[in-house]
């Protein structure tokens, strides 16, 4: 049992305890008067205030360096990088079987519709062998170049609806990727080979697999609103001896001075990706 002795000390305690959230004697809270905590909490407001005010200030001063339509730095990816549709690095189908190779087919046809001729008249009729350079004012949007689905011929799923899978001759497109002001010198082209003794025959569309310069340069997606690359259909003329066999196909962009050799990055300028054809 505790001493009455105890009892005052214990009531003392709890009189400090609460004294330390609120006094009411000094009207102090948590050791501060009204006063006190006014004067602290204004000069916390301003110096939050202030640093809003720094943070905004810095970030209109940087926006102001800024193009709406050009990124500031572009020396990371100098050259472009060339891909392939259907977008995938692995084709394998039956050409026996529509199923099989249907998915491959409507890829083509879906990402097609936007170079279809209906679409494209809308284009400029532009010079070949020139750079369709336009003025670098504001003026919105910058005009486009027109590419007609039609210049892929047997490849264009106009005429072969199937796109040569059902044929097992399939058609391969492939585009350079985007790339700001790009405007590569020389005649570039797309060259197609496969790892293989005997040499398989291969179309190109356009012909030669070229590259027009009326194409370049890009000004950017929010200037250059309808701008689609230029497309190269390779169609691969298979026979039977090379069916059922799982072949391998490298396409570079050759014949100007675009990088396509870089170890580092195996899409730079080039693709490679795989086939087999079944029957």
């Amino acid at each position: 049992m505790a001493s009455t002795e105890d009892k005052p000390a214990s009531k003392e305690n709890v009189s400090s305890w609460k004294d330390s959230f609120y006094n009411p004697r000094t009207g102090e809270v948590l050791g501060r008067t009204a006063g006190s905590w006014a004067l602290i909490l204004l000069f916390y407001l301003v110096f939050y205030c202030f640093l809003a005010g720094m943070f905004a200030l810095t970030m209109w001063v940087m926006l102001l360096t800024l193009d709406d339509h050009v990124p500031r730095y572009r020396d990371r990816v100098p050259h472009p990088g060339l891909v392939i549709r259907p977008n995938t690095l692995d084709i394998s189908f039956n050409k026996s079987d529509p199923l099989k190779y249907g998915q491959y087919v409507q890829h083509l046809e879906n990402f097609l519709r936007g170079y279809n001729d209906s679409v494209q008249e809308k284009n400029e009729d532009c010079r070949r062998g020139d750079y369709f350079l336009q003025d670098d004012s504001e003026e919105m949007p910058k005009k486009v170049c027109r590419f007609k689905r039609s210049s892929l011929s047997f490849c264009s799923g106009l005429s072969d609806l199937s796109f040569g899978y059902s044929d097992g001759k399939p058609c391969i497109l492939l585009k350079m990727n985007r790339i700001i002001g790009l405007k590569p010198r020389g005649d570039p082209y797309i060259n197609c080979t496969i790892k293989k003794e005997n040499p398989i025959p291969m179309q190109y569309f356009p012909s030669e697999g070229r590259i027009d310069k009326m194409y370049f340069p890009y000004y950017g997606k929010k200037a250059h609103k309808d701008y689609l690359q230029p497309l190269v259909a390779v169609k691969l003329l298979l026979t039977r001896e090379d069916y059922n066999k799982e072949l391998q196909v490298e396409c570079r962009v050759e014949g100007s001075d675009l990088r396509n050799n870089d170890e580092r990055d195996k899409f730079l300028g080039r693709v490679t990706f795989r086939i087999k054809v079944m029957e």
